[in-house]
């Protein structure tokens, strides 16, 4: 009998990739989406839907119980949030119910609850020069990052709880919204920047971070934490470089003043603010995107995971730009 694993987020970017994997992993699947999510694009996968209450540990305990899953792979969350209070009711109060619920409606069944956190749990180094281990002390710049840092958090009080926390780096791949942005400004002819600050960024294609998460659920040990990236390191123009020689594009390289920026950033937080609604840019993303230093060493990764990335950058954007272009993204 095939065994279980319940993905969270599954009608999302990661979560549609993790859903490929544990098929292709021979895993049962049971996909955790939201109320009235779009979840065309997973029809055609033999996967069991639910709808999880995660405000309810009891209920969910009873949830979890008759799936009978083994594993969870908790990926859902919020990127965007009000308000500090609400980043962390999504991202650290729930995971901690989901992870709660599982001790008690799993019990010893479960093997392996894994967290998708973020290295926005750490925050970025003001040195060019280091690298981000899981040894560096944590100091998230973002309501985002606070809130993930404080589910890691929370997560560790459950001693039983057969946990693995993975925090990616930036993360592309088919799908993905955020950094699709550059690339399609990139392929309309214009290159932007904040400022002309140097610096050192890292990035993860999201079917190397999907392996290494069906992988972690077989490990040993419990408790750890892990950085994931592809291992390598680039300065603020190289994805937008590679991105030009598979388009066959050329840009104009537009490097916008800092503080005109940041003077968008707070009137976008006080006209959204009174519209109830949740700015793209604020200042405390404005820092995330000019930091100096998001380079992060996967190196415990690569030992305790056997973590071996398969996609370079270029590889990884070459895959995703001609997935956007077949699918009239571009």
């Amino acid at each position: 009998m095939k065994e279980k694993v319940l993905i969270t987020g599954a009608s999302g970017f990661i979560g549609f990739h993790l859903i490929e994997a544990a098929l292709r992993q021979r895993l049962d699947v049971y996909a955790a989406v939201r109320p009235g999510s779009d979840i065309s694009h997973l029809k055609e996968y033999e996967i069991k839907f639910c709808e999880l209450d995660y405000t309810n540990v009891n209920e969910l305990a009873k949830q979890l119980a008759a799936t009978g899953c083994q594993y969870i792979i908790h990926a859902a969350g919020a990127t965007r949030a009000g308000s500090q209070q609400m980043y962390d009711t999504v991202n650290a109060s729930y995971a901690f119910n989901l992870a709660s619920a599982a001790l008690e409606g799993l019990g010893s069944k479960l093997k392996k609850f894994v967290f998708v956190s973020s290295l926005a749990a750490v925050g970025p180094l003001n040195s060019r020069l280091a690298l981000i281990t899981e040894d560096v002390t944590p100091a998230p710049v973002t309501a985002y990052g606070r809130s993930k840092l404080l589910a890691e958090q929370q997560l560790k009080t459950l001693s039983s709880l057969p946990l693995v926390i993975l925090r990616p780096t930036a993360v592309y791949g088919p799908r993905e919204r955020d950094i699709f942005i550059m690339l399609r400004s990139i392929h309309r002819g214009i290159e932007p920047y904040i400022g002309r600050v140097e610096q050192q960024l890292s990035f993860v294609y999201v079917k190397d971070l999907v392996a290494v998460a069906i992988h972690s659920l077989f490990s040993s040990g419990s408790h750890l934490t892990f950085h994931i990236s592809d291992g390598g390191s680039y300065d603020q123009y190289e994805l937008a470089n590679l991105s030009k020689q598979i388009l066959n594009r050329k840009t104009l390289r537009l490097h916008v003043p800092y503080a005109m920026i940041k003077g968008l950033a707070f009137a976008m937080e006080k006209w959204n603010g009174w519209r109830g609604k949740t700015p793209v840019l604020n200042r405390e993303k404005l820092h995330e995107l000019t930091a100096v230093n998001w380079q992060c060493s996967i190196e415990k990764a690569k030992k305790h995971l056997d973590y071996r990335p398969q996609y370079s950058l270029k590889q990884g954007l070459w895959e995703t730009l001609q997935w956007y272009r077949l699918n009239k993204w571009l």
